[in-house]
């Protein structure tokens, strides 16, 4: 399958890096001058538990590459999901798909207006992976990816995404519940990211607060009763056990909305704690508390930016 991955962060150089040792391939789109400048002479480095080795992949901007594809995936932050995916409007052919695990809600609506909708997939992934340094990619630990159709079809297509990154070990399910698996996660993400991100706490020190806690299952609560209200049927057990399982197990962790506010940067809130509050709007539910994290959020933001206040 001829694979174009759209970012060589962390996670499209995890499933770059796998799908090219089981002889896909791959082809990664960049923006980043010193990210193509340290894997075109260097190669990608992958660092697991299991294997320690270096790919040599085809890597550069956008517009220097032609051809169609027969696989998009895009693995930028929600924010740059619309310049990238109109950058690869020329690789798109009769035949070619996009596939988002992003983080958030929203991506695939952005990917559709250059990708027919029917041609788009969307999942959930929880492998782990860190980007090291440019073009050097570590994972630890085990996770699994799901995937389904954009418009819930049941597409033969799908079946074959799937069946290619399994092999090449990135475990993966044609899932037609994957609505459900993505809401979970953004629950997930929707509590620890925002609070870790406006207490600027580890994961671990926000668990040991009583207060820190309560703000986390609200947000999920929230979150869950968004979810719910648009037909999606949520696990809240399950939502919990994944965040009691980081308190307890990633202590140490600074999550990347913390993370991006530290180093001044952006921060995907809009596609998050956002997102669900546009959502909870629609469908009449309250999100005080996730609209209170989001605000308290794009303040951090415009402090880190130096937009002054408003």
């Amino acid at each position: 399958m001829k694979i174009a991955i759209v970012g060589a962060g962390a996670m499209g150089g995890l499933f770059g890096a796998r799908l090219a040792l089981a002889g896909q391939e791959v082809s990664f789109v960049e923006a980043s001058a010193q990210a193509i400048e340290v894997i075109s002479r260097q190669g990608l480095r992958l660092e697991t538990p299991e294997v320690q080795t270096t790919v040599q992949v085809p890597i550069a901007r956008a517009a220097q590459f032609s051809g169609s594809f027969d696989l998009l995936v895009i693995f930028t932050k929600g924010f740059h999901t619309a310049a990238a995916i109109d950058s690869v409007r020329h690789l798109v052919g009769p035949d070619t798909w996009a596939l988002s695990v992003q983080n958030g809600l929203g991506n695939a609506d952005i990917i559709a207006s250059v990708v027919p909708a029917e041609r788009v997939i969307v999942g959930m992934t929880n492998l782990p992976a860190d980007l090291v340094a440019p073009g050097v990619i570590h994972s630890q630990g085990e996770g699994h990816i799901n995937l389904w159709s954009f418009n819930g079809e049941d597409a033969s297509r799908v079946h074959e995404v799937a069946t290619v990154f399994s092999q090449a070990g990135l475990p993966c399910t044609a899932d037609s519940q994957v609505q459900v698996a993505i809401w979970e996660k953004v629950a997930f993400n929707a509590a620890l990211n925002s609070v870790c991100a406006v207490t600027r706490q580890t994961v671990g020190a926000v668990g040991r607060s009583a207060y820190g806690r309560q703000v986390l299952g609200n947000l999920v609560e929230e979150t869950l009763a968004v979810a719910r209200a648009a037909g999606i049927a949520v696990d809240r057990r399950r939502v919990e056990a994944a965040v009691d399982y980081a308190l307890a197990n990633h202590q140490q962790h600074k999550p990347s909305m913390l993370q991006d506010l530290e180093a001044g940067r952006k921060t995907e809130i809009d596609f998050i704690n956002g997102a669900v509050v546009a959502q909870g709007k629609r469908l009449e539910v309250p999100t005080l508390v996730l609209q209170a994290l989001y605000n308290l959020v794009k303040v951090s933001e415009g402090q880190g930016q130096g937009q002054g206040q408003g």
